[in-house]
């Protein structure tokens, strides 16, 4: 990839203005934005174009911050992000609107740590929409130095900062800072000093590698079959197949999360028989309660053991599954043996009461 593209990954909350965003920055509409309280955009989008002379790829997210989407939806659409911007994006707009800033933009930064670690502000910018709210001759500096939570985000962000408006600011503005065209000069620059301040890295993490790792082997089987498809097609097509394979691991994963937490509890209660099945004979009844307790305060334990083993065994039993489907059943098959292991040691011990566990 040349040196001047850059992959921008922006992120927000719903209503902030991110698909409006991404038309100001290319100068035309290409992602749909909605004005209202539901997200404009539901599923991730990538779209490449040519900016001041470089290649700029901007992903859209749906609302990795929104309250209504289930689980699945978010999974789903985390996947399609890490696939577009696989190997990794070299920059993140961090955006907001011009109000104030209060503990529920915080919360969005911490979900931000959470998918992509602290390691993400290194590549982040943070971007105001809405700057037609600044009061007149107010620097969008000036607004976030009135609020701590905003200044500290700042700091992480190494300072960086702009803003823009997508309704106002459209045309050429008597005030240069107030024109988006001037905006997005210097959001680009900032962009450029931060690849270069990164030793042009892109961010990235294992996932990442891995994915691109597949995606250019998807590649390379495309190319062996593909007769005159463009270099962009083949790409599209490989990321789609990674979509999909991730997709079914995810079924299997997520199968195997939910089952191994009901068998961590089946699990748990072999276990308790066990206990008190060796205390009744080792050691009499008066041992039998402590030995209840003991077990019954790990219940917790098994069940979040259960879960990440079971997530485990998913994610295994998914590989080479065709479907969704048949992943989900593998992985449920894998749980379950996993799960009567404990009981096959019950009822072994059953049948030879002399043996003991661990013999």
């Amino acid at each position: 990839m040349d040196e001047s593209d850059r992959r921008i990954v922006i992120l927000g909350k719903t209503g902030v203005g991110k698909s409006s965003l991404a038309n100001t920055i290319f100068g035309e509409e290409l992602f749909k934005a909605i004005s209202s309280a539901k997200s404009g955009t539901s599923k991730c989008q990538a779209e490449t174009r040519s900016v001041n002379g470089r290649s700029i790829t901007l992903i859209d997210t749906p609302g990795f911050f929104d309250t209504d989407k289930s689980e699945e939806e978010l999974k789903s659409e985390i996947i399609r992000c890490i696939i577009e911007c696989a190997p990794g994006p070299h920059a993140f707009l961090i955006v907001f609107k011009v109000e104030k800033y209060t503990v529920q933009e915080e919360a969005v930064i911490k979900k931000i740590s959470q998918f992509f670690s602290e390691e993400v502000f290194k590549y982040a910018t943070v971007l105001f929409t809405h700057g037609d709210q600044l009061e007149e001759g107010q620097t969008i500096e000036d607004f976030v130095q009135q609020n701590q939570l905003a200044r500290d985000l700042l700091k992480k962000c190494g300072g960086r900062c702009h803003v823009i408006d997508n309704k106002y600011w459209k045309n050429n503005q008597q005030d240069e800072y107030r024109s988006n065209q001037f905006q997005v000069k210097e959001l680009l620059k900032t962009i450029d000093e931060m690849v270069e301040a990164n030793e042009g890295s892109c961010y990235t993490n294992e996932m990442l590698q891995a994915v691109e790792e597949q995606i250019q082997q998807e590649e390379k089987l495309i190319r062996q079959s593909s007769g005159n498809m463009s270099k962009e097609e083949v790409r599209k097509q490989a990321k789609d197949g990674q979509f999909n394979k991730l997709m079914i691991k995810l079924a299997g994963i997520t199968t195997g999360v939910l089952l191994g937490a009901l068998f961590g509890t089946v699990t748990m209660v072999a276990e308790v028989l066990l206990v008190l099945k060796e205390r009744l004979t080792a050691k009499g009844a008066a041992e039998v309660v402590g030995g209840a307790a003991v077990v019954g305060a790990m219940a917790a334990v098994f069940i979040a053991v259960g879960a990440v083993k079971g997530g485990v065994a998913g994610y295994h039993a998914a590989e080479g599954a065709d479907t969704a489907w048949e992943a989900a059943q593998r992985a449920a098959e894998a749980v379950k043996d996993q799960a009567l292991a404990p009981w096959e040691e019950l009822l072994s011990k059953n049948k030879n009461p002399h043996s003991k566990k661990g013999n």
